[in-house]
């Protein structure tokens, strides 16, 4: 749209602009209660949504109600989850370590969905002991088996020092640096993948 509207000499609404973004979904990857990935999801927002380079927003898998595959009848939770992940160009997953992995509830979350992970750009934003590491690479195998590719820059959040009494989240300014890395590649990749969707 943009290049035709060179050629044709006119110049790009706001409207037109918001709508040629991509819809990139930062989703929160616990659902337990006190848990920290809602302040860490309003961090990335934040810093994300200063860049103006697409449309973000925050996917709680809370909000979804997923009970455990297989063990009720999900039909309407799962349609709801699908269309939303449907409407999502790629994603940045707040990821927090529990014995060494990812939690059961987001395992869950992306076990109710396929084809909407499919050819899909995500990067990892983890916290924990260890800066949530081995969660963060165990959800990288997870990925690799939904098509969705995980780009490489990763910010990884220490429950010692970015977090006050463990509970306030106060990132050292040095994640900046990897977050916005982070969200360059989600983007260029997120693009590029777009036009195998198409």
């Amino acid at each position: 749209m943009g290049f035709l509207n060179k050629l044709l000499g006119r110049t790009t609404t706001e409207g037109e602009n918001t709508m040629s973004k991509l819809n990139i979904g930062i989703i929160l990857g616990s659902t337990r209660q006190g848990r920290l990935s809602p302040q860490v999801g309003e961090w990335v927002l934040q810093v994300a949504n200063q860049r103006g380079d697409a449309n973000y927003e925050i996917v709680d898998i809370a909000d979804f109600k997923l009970p455990l595959l297989g063990e009720a009848d999900a039909t309407e939770q799962a349609t709801a989850w699908n269309t939303k992940l449907a409407s999502l160009d790629g994603f940045v997953f707040i990821v927090q370590e529990y014995n060494h992995s990812i939690s059961a509830s987001l395992k869950n979350a992306l076990d109710y969905a396929r084809d909407a992970w499919n050819n899909k750009a995500a990067g990892i934003v983890s916290y924990g002991s260890v800066g949530g590491a081995r969660a963060a690479e165990h959800l990288r195998g997870i990925l690799g088996e939904l098509s969705v590719a995980d780009v490489r820059i990763h910010p990884a959040l220490s429950l010692f020092t970015d977090f006050e009494n463990g509970t306030v989240f106060i990132p050292a300014d040095l994640h900046l640096v990897n977050l916005n890395g982070m969200l360059d590649q989600v983007n260029a990749w997120s693009g590029a993948l777009k036009t195998l969707r198409s």
